[in-house]
């Protein structure tokens, strides 16, 4: 099981762009992959799981504006595998995601386990 604490993602909009046909990562996208290799790094959460895993995310969420839940989860996966603790998010199984209290900033704690073969969906 791996816990981390990370930084807020920024948005879909925010994280990728786009130039015809060619994908790209914005600067905000590039800051926060980075720093959450930082906290993989310090954590040594580097771990390169292989099996299929269930994630947990609590979102405390920065301000009150309106948001939804569910456009965070490709900036934090996208993270974590350029971090190295998963090989791709195909291998998410269960994902759960939970909104929490407003925190200034806000931020992402995350769960990752591995899944036993019986308990797969």
């Amino acid at each position: 099981m791996i816990k981390l604490t990370l930084p807020y993602p920024p948005t879909v909009n925010h994280y990728w762009g786009a130039v015809g046909n060619r994908r790209y990562i914005k600067p905000q996208g590039i800051q926060f992959r980075n720093e959450v290799t930082g906290i993989v790094l310090q954590n040594k959460a580097n771990k390169k799981l292989s099996e299929r895993i269930r994630v947990d995310i609590n979102a405390y969420m920065p301000d009150r504006r309106k948001r939804d839940l569910d456009n965070i989860n490709k900036a934090i996966f996208d993270a974590l595998t350029h971090s190295g603790v998963i090989i791709d998010d195909d291998q998410i199984d269960i994902l759960h995601s939970e909104r929490k209290e407003v925190l200034k900033g806000g931020k992402i704690e995350i769960i990752i386990s591995e899944i036993a073969r019986g308990d797969q969906c």
